[in-house]
């Protein structure tokens, strides 16, 4: 599993700056907006120590980490949904990724053209918000239309899904985003999941700029209404006096962790002589679906799973110690794996 995070904001917030600090793939951040047309997409590694003390332990000759393809996206406006400014490709390339990121302008700089009028970040978060629930309720009250025609017809399927995008129609009308909208996870929100709609993804919002650019009044807001957020200075000019690498250690990987938690992930591990691997899993997985990301044959022909800490293995000085120690746990079919876990999985291939 590859996550797949949307960078989105208004233009010349700083997008494509951030994308730049976060890749090290220099890409075009011009003083003018639309500059970003195509999403610039670079790949990006996990930094996990948890790897690199595993790699040393057992000697590994190879050390894999999880990675994150980051999108950047090209700078929305008001009246995206009607086509304005890049706007209908802009939202195409929304529905392809997992979550998104909103870069949302707190700085102060002249020299940096603003296409609003004041500097008002819950107010541009508002304007992308509305444009995505915008493009959402086309998309569905098209797809309604269909399913009404198709239930006069005696389709029972499609009287399920008509109900579900209903319910999905008058939760947008009221201005709400459709990760509000409380619904049966096995059923609805598979349907729902089958149309990508733009606010089903889940959101983090990155305050751009120095802390006291931010104003008590929009900390407020954003922690009444338990928005996610991260305050990052990435305005350029602040980068080139910081210097870039101060920044990546210590925000891009709060940005990164902050991710994983917003789409509820966690990291096991598999170690050997032959490689030290870190694999991304859902919260609440269980060990066979750990053995289908291995290997989608291991799922099918699970038979049990070896078990253990990857800190508990560190202070047991190696898979034999620990083994020998006990400390290795036999697990089912029905164990849930934990962020951290060092797995063997056993299959009858």
């Amino acid at each position: 599993m590859s996550l797949e995070i949307g960078i989105v904001g208004l233009p010349n917030v700083g997008k494509s700056t951030l994308f730049q600090i976060i890749t090290k793939k220099q890409v075009e951040a011009e003083n003018y907006p639309f500059c970003t047309i195509d999403p610039n997409i670079g790949m990006v590694l996990v930094p996990d120590e948890r790897v690199d003390k595993l790699t040393e332990l057992t000697n590994s000759a190879k050390q894999v980490y999880t990675t994150i393809k980051f999108v950047d996206i090209a700078g929305l406006v008001k009246g995206a949904s009607k086509g304005e400014g890049l706007g209908n490709k802009f939202l195409a390339n929304i529905r392809e990724v997992d979550s998104v990121v909103y870069v949302l302008r707190c700085f102060k700089n002249e020299k940096i053209v603003n296409t609003t009028q004041k500097i008002d970040p819950v107010a541009e978060k508002e304007t992308l918000d509305t444009e995505m629930m915008l493009k959402d309720l086309e998309t569905v009250a098209k797809r309604i239309q269909g399913l009404e025609r198709e239930v006069k017809s005696g389709d029972k399927k499609a009287k399920e899904e008509l109900e579900v995008l209903k319910k999905a129609e008058e939760f947008l009308k009221e201005g709400k985003l459709l990760t509000e909208l409380k619904i049966d996870v096995e059923r609805e929100k598979k349907i729902l999941d089958g149309y990508q709609l733009l606010t089903t993804k889940k959101r983090l919002y990155l305050l751009n700029g120095e802390k006291n650019d931010i104003t008590k009044e929009v900390l407020d807001t954003f922690e009444k209404n338990k928005w996610p957020y991260l305050i990052m200075d990435i305005e350029e000019e602040a980068i080139k006096e910081m210097g870039d690498e101060i920044l990546e250690e210590s925000k891009i990987n709060e940005l990164i962790k902050e991710s994983y938690k917003l789409l509820n992930l966690i990291t096991f591990l598999t170690t050997g002589s032959d490689e030290t691997r870190a694999w991304t899993l859902e919260k609440g997985s269980i060990a066979p679906q750990a053995g289908g990301a291995i290997h989608t044959d291991f799922e099918k022909s699970f038979i049990k799973a070896e078990v253990i800490n990857w800190l508990d293995l560190i202070k047991a000085g190696g898979l034999v110690k620990a083994r020998e120690t006990g400390l290795i746990r036999t697990e089912g079919k029905e164990y849930i794996i934990k962020d951290g876990d060092v797995i063997e999985i056993k299959a009858g291939l």
